[in-house]
């Protein structure tokens, strides 16, 4: 998903090496060398497409990331199928998903962190690789078939290399998916937009004009009124519209952007793109068609805005359209019609900003001295990206939570709902069974991704799939001292880009103030933060090439 990647601090440490990810199984294979002590449990024929089952019973602890839509419950039929299907218990450390990178980072420092971390954006895992907490990754790929595999045949190479240390190596096992997913935009009152004559807009200009005459004709609505502006403000807005700029802002924001006309690295917040979208989004402030209040209020506020026909325009993916949005207006507007639109488009074109990776897992470096580290590699290899695991732990058990016809299209067993498939249902496959969890649910081939979409949700992504996607940044790979040194500058810097971001949109700051601002990111060490990105950037073109 876009936003997967959106909402993590980013350093542009990517490292696409000349050394081939698959290429390095010689080192891969030396590792294995030492594995003769931690292959307890491990199968000894194990393979890509291979059911994995460890040959005595084996428990893992692994951090789980709660989610308030679908909290824990030790009675799902996940963890008991799971058990019966590879012998393995999964052991979850619960976290509330509000404290969970907080939690996570206070785990992994007392050296506490249980053996399995999934829910890790990159690059979060660089704060935890200098002091050895976790495992690099890369040296275990031979214990990973299915992976290697899914690599190899969607040719990911590319991308996975975006995630290496200066080392060569990398520490997290990202979510794969086929081909990139797009999941977030905005919906809209389409009644409204026929009540005006007017076209659903394909532009950030076409939306300013849809605006004004909703505005004109509602002059008591901010016509827009978004959500998700917790804990980062106006996280998803910024997203998709610093896309359509050529930007990864908001929830994706990366404070270095690759700038190819001058062939290196410029801070994003400095930059004249970065300007466009705040001189668009204190245009709708101004003029009273945002609410200024999307960059503070909770979701349920905007949420009750849109039902009250307060607003007509929010932020919004295929879930929240269904299980939030709609039911709330048919209980309020049941006349009203909402319908979430393809990302709009600006600037930078018809682009498809999402990446193909997820968000990953580390391992816990302790993980490497036990008997079972093997068993355990072969495990998750089997459960996150074997087309079994996948499909088991979005769907369920086929017969109880699913059929599966001779084409291979899925279906929800009658009294199962998800996404508003069968809202008769009276049992939910998140909530009752424990699959389509985003702890273990992500990521696969394109049907299977897209296995739960409706036919209007398939709309939607024909038209992003038909997008070019973003180019990948060059490689900038820093060194641990390096690290250690932006790492002082980073968050200051981002602060204040935040705090002027919004100040700049909602009109506390003129933007008469730009270049005072510019002198101000000076100031906090915005040159110098680059200059070691850039530095980084032709140091690995020098030595690659």
């Amino acid at each position: 998903m876009f936003h997967r990647t959106w909402r993590r601090m980013a350093i542009a440490t990517a490292g696409l090496l000349t050394l081939s990810l698959l290429g390095a199984c010689s080192e891969d294979a030396a590792e294995g060398k030492n594995l003769d002590g931690n292959r307890v449990g491990a199968m000894s024929d194990y393979g890509s497409g291979t059911q994995f089952k460890a040959t005595e019973p084996l428990s893992f602890s692994i951090l789980y990331n709660n989610h308030p839509n679908y909290p824990l419950k030790d009675d799902w039929l996940f963890w008991s199928e799971l058990t019966k299907r590879t012998n393995v218990k999964l052991e979850p450390v619960a976290v509330p998903l509000s404290d969970y990178e907080q939690k996570r980072s206070l785990l992994i420092g007392a050296g506490d962190a249980p053996l399995i971390i999934p829910k890790t954006y990159h690059p979060s895992e660089n704060a935890f690789v200098s002091s050895g907490a976790i495992l690099p990754v890369s040296d275990y790929l031979d214990l990973m078939p299915n992976l290697k595999d899914k690599i190899a045949k969607w040719n990911l190479q590319p991308e996975f290399d975006t995630l290496r240390q200066s080392d060569g190596k990398f520490y997290l096992l990202p979510g794969l998916h086929e081909k990139p997913w797009a999941e977030y935009s905005i919906a809209m009152r389409t009644d409204i937009l026929q009540q005006l004559n007017l076209p659903i807009p394909k532009t950030w200009d076409e939306l300013y004009t849809v605006l004004k005459a909703m505005k004109a004709r509602y002059p008591d609505t901010y016509p827009y009124s978004d959500r998700w502006s917790k804990p980062n403000p106006g996280g998803e807005l910024l997203s998709i519209v610093g896309a359509a700029h050529g930007l990864r802002t908001g929830w994706s924001w990366n404070p270095a952007t690759w700038d190819p006309t001058a062939n290196k690295f410029v801070y994003t917040g400095a930059t004249e793109q970065y300007k466009q979208v705040i001189v668009y989004l204190n245009k709708l402030v101004a003029e009273k068609l945002l609410d200024p209040e999307s960059f503070t209020q909770t979701d349920e506020q905007a949420r009750q805005k849109l039902a009250n026909g307060k607003s007509f325009v929010i932020g919004s993916n295929a879930q929240t359209l269904v299980n939030d949005y709609r039911p709330d207006l048919a209980k309020t507007l049941p006349n009203a019609k909402l319908t979430k639109i393809p990302m709009l488009v600006g600037p930078a074109g018809e682009i498809n900003p999402a990446s193909r990776l997820e968000n990953g897992i580390m391992i816990s470096k302790k993980a490497r001295d036990s008997k079972n580290f093997v068993a355990m590699m072969q495990f998750i290899d089997w459960l996150y990206y074997s087309e079994a695991g996948e499909e088991f732990a979005k769907w369920g058990v086929e017969g109880t939570t699913f059929t599966k016809d001779a084409a291979g299209k899925y279906t929800l067993t009658p009294d199962v709902d998800m996404i508003g498939l069968n809202p008769k249902g009276t049992k939910h496959l998140q909530k009752d069974f424990g699959f389509g969890n985003g702890v273990f649910a992500y990521g696969g081939k394109l049907d299977l991704v897209q296995s739960f979409f409706s036919p209007e949700e398939m709309e939607f992504q024909n038209v992003m799939n038909a997008r070019k996607p973003l180019p990948v940044d060059p490689p900038a790979p820093l060194t641990d001292e390096e690290r250690e040194q932006v790492s002082l500058w980073e968050t200051p810097l981002k602060d204040h880009v935040v705090q002027n971001t919004l100040k700049f949109i909602l009109g506390q700051r003129p933007l008469t103030e730009w270049d005072a601002y510019l002198g101000e990111l000076k100031a906090k060490n915005a040159d110098q933060y680059i200059g070691v990105v850039n530095k980084a950037y032709e140091r690995f073109k020098k030595d690659n090439g």
